[in-house]
């Protein structure tokens, strides 16, 4: 369905033969014309990659907590975990620090190194003995004690600054 043809003789009779189209300005180009914006832009693309580079790198370097956290959640629910634990904090204490630092260490010398490493000390007396001595016991930890010793291992995952400063 069209419309019907206009007639010769439409629109506004006043304006005749002296009426013209009104012509449109020219685009307005979006892309900035002076090189300040270019400096800007600059600024801010260095300092987003900045950014992008830094969280990257943080991530990297933290990905061992995130893995170690998984590991003691994926305990099961019966048995000795005191060496399972003690393994997990190794290594996720091999990877925050170095190998000369940690890897010798056992006993009382490893709790004081894990306490040392945050603000306040995430083990308290009984988990200290737990974990000092738990590795050599047969007898199974309770569900409280697993708990809690569970629970104080992530509190240091999250607490520790590594040798990065993270």
């Amino acid at each position: 369905m069209s419309l019907p043809p206009l007639p010769d003789i439409f629109g506004n009779y006043v304006l005749g033969d002296d009426f013209h189209e009104v012509v449109s300005p020219e685009a307005v180009n979006w892309w900035p014309q002076t090189p300040g914006w270019y400096a800007v832009g600059a600024v801010i693309l260095v300092l987003l990659g900045r950014y992008s580079w830094r969280r990257i790198r943080y991530w990297y370097r933290n990905r061992y907590r995130k893995e170690a956290r998984l590991q003691l959640q994926s305990l099961p629910q019966a048995g000795n975990h005191a060496r399972e634990i003690n393994q997990i904090l190794k290594r996720a204490a091999l990877a925050a620090y170095s190998r000369t630092d940690v890897a010798s260490l056992s006993g009382q010398e490893w709790i004081n190194f894990l306490n040392s490493r945050c603000s306040e000390p995430a083990f308290d007396a009984t988990q200290c003995q737990c974990l000092a001595e738990g590795i050599y016991a047969e007898d199974a930890l309770d569900k409280n004690d697993r708990s809690a010793l569970i629970e104080a291992s992530v509190r240091w995952l999250s607490a520790h600054r590594n040798r990065f400063g993270d």
